[in-house]
């Protein structure tokens, strides 16, 4: 990825920051009106999230230790909300060690500055940032607008940093139970199992989930080298239906009858004539029958050429 220009940025980006010390406040906030954004301000947790949740701000700047409710814990409630998850957080602290470091990126921080602030330092870090946000809104905006089903996940936190409107509704739809912007357990050990295939140099496997006659096929794709140091990962996701496929070989294949064209599909998928007798109610012998009728329709001998047949004349439909 090219290194973002700066000097093009826009500056309307509005800049949430919270903190509960005024002259922090009036340091930070000159600055960055002086550069061009708009500054939004909140002295406690509590203000911060209704703050981020009516205006949506660009970035937050983020005190660590409030009373009350501390920043660690805004950041997680940040995170946990679909309206404000993908708003990035860069921690404001005074504590440099490893382990509030760690716990700063653990409850969903981009970055962190140290106290005492340094004005300058914190206009680059931010800069930088919001870069990284707007170039991911733009391109959700243009998979919405193409239809197509992608989400970002967070490994670190099972979460759903950002997702297309067509992919929030087939998680809606696959996974009624989960909450909005968590991952599904399930998934989550998918993407765990795949991240360490792709180290020991293996291929890729994706991930379906059957509703009916009805699959949805996750296909993952690294956002950095390895899923980045934030273990984000891009899921691209596809469905696919029994009932679409099966209308598709019989419009490909007008000579067969609905039968035997049931029994074409289920040697595609893989499945042995007993299989497919006990999927439709048959004998073996009778699946061995309508599969030799189909042989001779499609002028070929073996399973495998049936199948491949098939699919090359679906290929541009439903086949998932």
């Amino acid at each position: 990825m090219s290194a973002p220009n700066f000097d093009d940025d826009p500056r309307d980006d509005v800049v949430l920051i919270v903190d509960d010390i005024p002259d922090n406040l009036a340091v930070l906030h000159d600055a960055l009106d002086e550069s061009g954004y708009t500054v939004l301000v909140a002295t406690s947790g509590e203000t911060a999230l209704q703050r981020a949740a009516q205006a949506q701000p660009d970035l937050i700047l983020l005190d660590a230790v409030m009373p009350g409710m501390d920043g660690f814990e805004v950041a997680r409630r940040l995170k946990a909300e679909p309206s404000t998850a993908a708003i990035p957080v860069v921690f404001m602290t005074g504590l440099t060690d490893t382990e509030h470091v760690l716990a700063a990126f653990a409850a969903g921080g981009v970055d962190y500055v140290t106290k005492p602030l340094r004005p300058r330092e914190v206009l680059a870090r931010m800069a930088a940032h919001l870069h990284t946000a707007r170039s991911q809104r733009q391109a959700q905006h243009a998979l919405d607008a193409f239809g197509h089903a992608t989400l970002v996940v967070s490994a670190r936190r099972g979460q759903r940093l950002w997702q297309t409107t067509l992919a929030r509704e087939l998680m809606r739809e696959y996974f009624p139970d989960a909450p909005e912007v968590a991952m599904p357990p399930e998934l989550m050990a998918w993407i765990a199992r795949e991240a360490l295939r792709r180290r020991g140099g293996a291929e890729s496997v994706t991930f379906t989930v059957t509703r009916g006659p009805k699959r949805l096929n996750f296909a993952l794709h690294a956002m950095e080298e390895e899923g980045g140091s934030e273990g984000q990962w891009l899921l691209v996701l596809r469905e696919a239906s029994e009932t679409a496929l099966l209308q598709s070989l019989m419009q490909a294949h007008p000579t067969l009858t609905a039968r035997e064209s049931e029994v074409l599909y289920w040697v595609i998928q893989g499945k042995t004539n007993r299989d497919i007798g006990e999927i439709l109610g048959t004998s073996p012998r009778t699946v061995h029958k309508h599969l030799e009728h189909v042989f001779e329709k499609l002028g070929v001998e073996t399973r495998t050429a049936a199948a491949a047949m098939a699919l090359g004349k679906v290929r541009g439909g439903v086949v998932a």
